[in-house]
């Protein structure tokens, strides 16, 4: 008995589809949680004075064509400065300077305890194993 089947063309085009579709939306959500790890990473090492550099972090997932980028960064016009700064008073202990009618030492120090030059670059580096980690889970079926 001979049988005639119809459809294979759209089942494999419907499928194709399926697949991209699947594929797109994880990679997507792996790039996310990368950031995610390197942005809380990152947000622990950010000097604190008033609290709006770290608070100025944001997250940027884009996908054009095939290629998806991931970005995380801080927004405030001083980050790049703060960022690449020498750190020449990193845990000497100097009071941070203060304004008219402030208290000495009230503003805390200059790179406090948890504030380091390079608060992004250090992060990611050192997240390298766990980015790649959520990366695989992310991307596996």
């Amino acid at each position: 008995m001979v049988a005639k089947v119809r459809g294979i063309r759209e089942a494999q085009q419907n499928l194709n589809k399926l697949i991209d579709n699947i594929q797109s939306k994880k990679s997507v959500r792996a790039i996310y949680s990368a950031l995610f790890i390197i942005g809380a990473a990152s947000a622990k090492e950010v000097p604190r004075d008033t609290s709006t550099l770290v608070n100025s972090q944001f997250r940027e997932v884009e996908a054009k064509g095939g290629v998806v980028l991931g970005r995380v960064g801080y927004s405030v016009a001083y980050a790049a400065a703060v960022h690449e700064a020498p750190g020449k008073y990193l845990n000497t202990q100097t009071d941070r300077p203060v304004g008219r009618g402030e208290t000495p030492g009230s503003r805390g120090v200059i790179w406090g305890p948890n504030g380091n030059p390079k608060f992004l670059y250090w992060p990611a580096k050192d997240s390298e194993n766990e980015v790649r980690k959520a990366i695989i889970q992310e991307m596996s079926l």
